[in-house]
């Protein structure tokens, strides 16, 4: 069963609306929890010459615009943005697959 070309271009739109505000953060998380254990195991560096990678990796530095809550929200947000764009991107992944499929294999033009 397809997906309704009304509900597939209201997928495409709010994923194309998202991934601008999710691909930063996803993108400090990531650089900053790899760099911090590429540092630590291969750089020599000790847990607290690398912390700083540590706290921008968690979301400490919004402590002072949202106190201890801070951290939380980050995470939950970046947590819930990453499975938004995977489950969108997703559907939308399938959706092209069937549509694929269903001409024999074969889709022109890109």
């Amino acid at each position: 069963m397809a997906i309704p070309n009304s509900l597939l271009v209201s997928l495409r739109r709010a994923h194309g609306g998202l991934a601008p505000l999710v691909a930063l953060p996803l993108a400090i998380t990531v650089l900053s929890g790899t760099g911090y254990r590429l540092l630590r195991d291969w750089g020599g560096l000790d847990r607290d010459q690398a912390h700083w990678l540590m706290a921008l990796h968690e979301g400490e530095w919004l402590r002072p615009w949202f106190g201890a809550h801070g951290e939380t929200l980050y995470v939950a947000l970046n947590g819930a943005g990453l499975l938004w764009m995977l489950a969108s991107g997703a559907g939308m992944a399938l959706d092209r697959l069937r549509r694929q499929w269903g001409r024999g294999g074969r889709e022109g033009g890109g």
